[in-house]
């Protein structure tokens, strides 16, 4: 949300008028937690790139100004962030500070470009693997790095030498720097588990104060912060090199990247935190731009949008960019004011600091997602490519291997045989895309099917080529020569089309539109329906249910009542795009409730009564349908006898009503349907007046809602009380044709109907 979200076209002091009114008191506190939490990393992330210590500082102000106000992320907080801590770190190695400055400002004016020539989302058609990969590869070389500092020596120049070097170092653990830097790491870890109260403060910035206030309280002799008498002198003009305009024009395309990756990544994770809110991400690009220029200008860092600042914005309840802003002025104050309380700061502590936020960046869910994709090589490639050779190179490498995995995926299908219980039958399962590329790897799978043998070949692809298709009708035609059968079930959608394709989606087909049986198929290898439906679901519907039966193993909480007829063409799930846990249902023929209080058949009531006491459901749903053979039959010539005569009984206050003239009836003729389907309109009107009369019902107050189905159309009406007829579902799309003649309701019980 915007602070011109009122009206963003009204004057200034309005909207400075209403937000001072609206958001002026979420906001404010806001800013002064971002703040708390920014000063110690951008300390933190200064020291480490090799920059003046004050360049920090420079781009919290600039990034929090600057960026806030053009961005397109609201409540993104923009700073110097970790990410780039490497890069910085090589160029400042490379060419000095000033000619990073320079680098710093171009790259801004690249992301200029690129939010105007709106190409925002572009740059986030980067692998998730490859990006969480490189910031884990950042925060192993900020770690590597750091523990020198930390255990009191220098960072070496590559993630080599600090890994040779560390046993020495790790050897002599007396030194003063080396006891404040643990602590600091100590305590951030225990952070995090301490009260909710306590927790308020920022961690980071509770480190370092008492990491400060030790080493000034017991005079430790460790190195400080050492920053300029008069911070106006760590402005710097940026300056262009001597020479080495390759490596030059590489930092700059290499800063603008990652720069923009960061901001953009870090903005859709805004917006995934705030419900409602939406980031323009080319105009987040001109805000970042903006920044890194002003700051490269200044003598300060590169500036990214930072998760770790903006989730602290979100979470502690700003509500506009003014948050982000008023923290960069917060932090342009405390520079102004108090240089010499930052000098008192031992490195040490920074560097405990530091080693905390690379550990964070490197994230065991990241690692379990890419193990979860298939993507485990991409994350480790990718992460040995950032540490062992430079940023830009492992991102590069990584990106290589992730799209080569890709274009595997697409030209390469996976093939394999298994043996059926059944003697002689074997499956043939074929997933992914299946082209020319796959038939050398198909001919070898399929030769491992014996002569004389059943096949079912299953076709999960997306895609069949000539070629392919044309090797598996030989091999089809080659296995029925010699006394085998085939049956090719292509589940996939991108098959060769035939006269009579099967669907590949079976959650909604009957078992006669997959279970097609083939004339040239032996009737011992052909299996029962319900058989073959039960194996059908445990090879590809139980994986994709079970972990909602997992939840529901102990208890239900069905929203509804679902009391329908027992016609086998009505399947309430289906209709209802419902799923197990969702619908507490009851079938009878006829949809019917018979009065509680003038029957002595209580099955109907028994779970009514349940589902309202015990399973506190909030809807009770009656649902009739067109062409009923229980209502052909209750207004028939002569009763029936038996069981379902008996039971019919309970359907002659509907017939009674409906030839009074019920309402319902009246419409429902109006509009065309039969007097069969009158009837059942009227009829579940009726079982909703029975419904309404049982105790349990009216002390709960549950809403009743009437439902007809429509057979032939397979559409859902529903029933307006105000209007007194059903009418089609919010945006039914189907054109209703009534069924009134077009064809016979199912009997019951040897009832012919017409």
């Amino acid at each position: 949300m915007d602070a011109a979200r009122t009206d963003a076209h009204a004057p200034p002091h309005q909207r400075l008028r209403s937000w001072f009114v609206e958001d002026a008191r979420h906001d404010l506190p806001a800013s002064l937690v971002v703040f708390l939490v920014a000063v110690p990393l951008s300390l933190g992330i200064a020291a480490a790139s090799g920059a003046p210590v004050m360049a920090g500082l420079i781009a919290a102000v600039i990034g929090g100004i600057v960026a806030g106000s053009l961005g397109g992320s609201p409540l993104q907080v923009s700073g110097p962030a970790a990410g780039l801590t490497v890069v910085v770190a090589g160029l400042v190695s490379q060419f000095g500070w000033a000619v990073t400055c320079a680098i710093t400002v171009i790259a801004g004016a690249l992301q200029l470009l690129l939010g105007a020539c709106r190409i925002g989302r572009a740059a986030l058609a980067i692998s998730p693997t490859v990006v969480h990969a490189m910031l884990a590869g950042i925060g192993v070389t900020i770690v590597l790095g750091q523990l020198h500092v930390l255990l009191g020596g220098a960072a070496g120049s590559s993630a080599w030498e600090n890994i040779s070097e560390l046993p020495a170092q790790l050897l002599d653990l007396h030194s003063p720097a080396a006891f404040i830097g643990l602590g600091v790491i100590a305590l951030l870890l225990v952070w995090p588990k301490l009260p909710a109260r306590v927790r308020a403060i920022p961690g980071p910035l509770v480190a370092i104060t008492l990491a400060t206030a030790v080493a000034a309280l017991a005079a430790l002799e460790v190195a400080r912060v050492d920053l300029p008498d008069n911070p106006l002198s760590a402005i710097s003009l940026p300056a262009l090199p001597d020479g080495q305009w390759g490596a030059f024009a590489l930092g700059v395309v290499t800063m603008t990247i990652i720069a923009s990756v960061e901001s953009l990544l870090s903005a859709v994770s805004v917006d995934k935190m705030r419900e409602g809110h939406r980031s323009n991400l080319d105009r987040e690009l001109v805000g970042q731009g903006s920044a890194n220029m002003a700051s490269g200008l200044l003598g300060g860092l590169p500036v990214t949008g930072v998760i770790v600042r903006s989730s602290t914005n979100v979470r502690v309840g700003a509500r506009t960019r003014a948050s982000a802003i008023l923290h960069g002025v917060w932090v342009l104050l405390f520079t102004a004011l108090l240089v010499g309380l930052v000098e008192q700061v031992p490195m040490a502590a920074l560097a405990g600091l530091l080693v905390h936020i690379g550990l964070a960046l490197v994230k065991p869910d990241d690692i379990r997602a890419a193990r979860t994709h298939g993507e485990l090589h991409v994350y480790v490639i990718t992460v040995l490519g950032v540490v062992f050779l430079n940023l830009l190179e492992g991102v590069l490498i990584g990106v290589a291997v992730a799209v080569l995995g890709m274009l595997r995926r697409v030209v390469w299908a996976r093939v394999r045989v298994e043996k059926d219980d059944t003697p002689n039958h074997y499956s043939v399962i074929v997933e992914g895309t299946l082209s020319f590329l796959s038939v050398p790897r198909l001919s070898r799978v399929l030769a491992q099917v014996p002569e004389r043998a059943h096949v079912d070949v299953e076709l999960v692809v997306d895609y069949l080529d000539h070629a392919a298709y044309e090797h598996l009708a030989t091999w089809k035609a080659t296995h029925t020569s010699t006394g085998g059968t085939v049956v090719v079930d292509e589940v996939g959608l991108g098959v060769e089309r035939r006269a009579a394709p099967r669907p590949g989606n079976r959650v909604f087909l009957a078992w006669s539109q997959w279970q097609a049986g083939e004339p040239e198929i032996p009737a011992q290898t052909r299996r029962d329906p319900l058989v073959e439906g039960a194996r059908e679901y445990h090879k590809r519907s139980a994986q994709m249910i079970r972990p909602q039966l997992e939840k529901l193993a102990s208890s239900q909480a069905p929203h509804a009542l679902f009391l329908t007829c027992a016609d086998s063409r009505i399947v309430p799930n289906v209709i209802t795009t419902s799923g197990p846990g969702d619908l507490f249902t009851i079938r009878n023929v006829g949809n019917l409730v018979p009065r509680h209080n003038e029957s002595d058949d209580q099955s109907v009531h028994a779970a009514v009564q349940y589902a309202v006491d015990n399973l506190d459901v909030s809807t009770i749903v009656v649902c009739g349908h067109s062409r009923c053979g229980a209502m052909t039959a209750a207004i028939a010539d002569g009763a029936l006898d038996g069981p379902v005569g008996k039971w019919l009984r309970w359907a002659e206050t509907s017939v009674r009503t409906w030839r009074e003239g019920h309402p319902l009836g009246r419409a429902a003729a109006d509009d065309g349907w039969s007097e069969i389907d009158q009837l059942a309109m009227v009829n579940v009107a009726v079982q909703l007046e029975s419904l309404a009369e049982f105790p349990e019902v009216k002390e709960a107050e549950v809403k009743l809602v009437g439902l007809f189905f429509d057979i032939p159309t397979g559409t859902l009406l529903m029933l307006d009380a105000d209007a007194e007829r059903f009418t089609p579902m919010p945006g039914d799309r189907a054109s209703l044709v009534p069924a009134a003649t077009n064809g016979a309701a199912a009997p019951v019980t040897g009832v012919t109907t017409g």
